[in-house]
């Protein structure tokens, strides 16, 4: 019997894959359906297809990680496998529980989760939120294929998981985006933009393996830095003042969270 379908075998669910793999999943549980050859996974035992319609049996978990706008073309042929009690796993933004009942039938259970690309070094973050009929066991199999590639947090709202992409779903860009304002202001201020960059990649990337090592808050650990009158409180005062830093990333998040909600239509 297939206990796992994975369809989708891009960046996020070759990152899962490996996850389950390293996490001891025997491959001879995994069947992946993928229609780009060169995607599809080469460790031995694991079944590979180009559609879900090459998979007669039907799976324990099936885990939806295609791109959203490709959601609607794979989703008829799985309806098959709700009416023969899969569970239902998708990590694609925007597709709300209502919209998969309304493909897969009501009586389909799914988890809808939102992981973020830290998952591709299994330092991700992912949310998640079970439809009705989806059974405590059937949570924790979820659970702990989540759990393969970061941390797992569950809400019992739907309506959450739109902040939830706003902050953590999209957050990994705006981690990107300050390391490059730091290295173009490093730059401004006589630094060679090659040594700005690499000082900018490693200030936040050993910040970022500091912060997840601490027990600390992230307010202590910016008062340790802040020595009074120094160079940081300088720079904060500028950062923490009412039209900086704060302001700019509410309404950024805000809008992301509004741009959510109409993706979800």
């Amino acid at each position: 019997m297939t206990k796992l379908l994975l369809v989708g075998c891009g960046k996020m669910g070759g990152a899962m894959l490996e996850g389950w793999l390293a996490q001891g999943v025997p491959p001879a549980d995994i069947v992946v359906a993928e229609p780009a050859e060169a995607l599809r996974p080469k460790t031995p035992g694991i079944r590979s297809v180009a559609t879900s319609a090459d998979v007669r049996e039907t799976p324990q978990v099936v885990v939806l990680a295609v791109k959203p706008q490709s959601m609607d073309a794979v989703l008829p042929d799985l309806a098959r496998f709700a009416a023969g009690g899969a569970v239902f796993l998708s990590i694609a933004a925007g597709k709300t529980l209502r919209y998969f009942a309304g493909h897969l039938g009501g009586a389909a259970k799914v988890v809808r989760a939102m992981p973020n690309t830290p998952a591709a070094v299994r330092q991700g973050i992912t949310v998640a939120t079970a439809g009705p009929g989806v059974s405590a066991a059937e949570k924790a199999r979820c659970h702990a294929l989540l759990e393969a590639v970061g941390q797992v947090l569950w809400v019992d709202d739907e309506a959450l998981m739109d902040p939830v992409t706003a902050l953590s779903g999209s957050g990994p860009a705006y981690v990107f985006l300050l390391v490059e304002a730091m290295a173009a202001a490093g730059a401004r201020i006589g630094l060679a933009p090659e040594m700005a960059m690499q000082l900018a990649r490693a200030t936040v990337a050993g910040s970022g393996e500091l912060l997840r090592q601490s027990a600390e808050p992230a307010s202590q650990l910016r008062v340790n830095v802040t020595s009074p009158g120094g160079t940081t409180a300088a720079a904060l005062q500028v950062l923490m003042a009412a039209d900086g830093i704060q302001p700019v990333f509410d309404k950024a998040l805000a809008a992301a969270s509004a741009r959510s909600k109409e993706l979800a239509g």
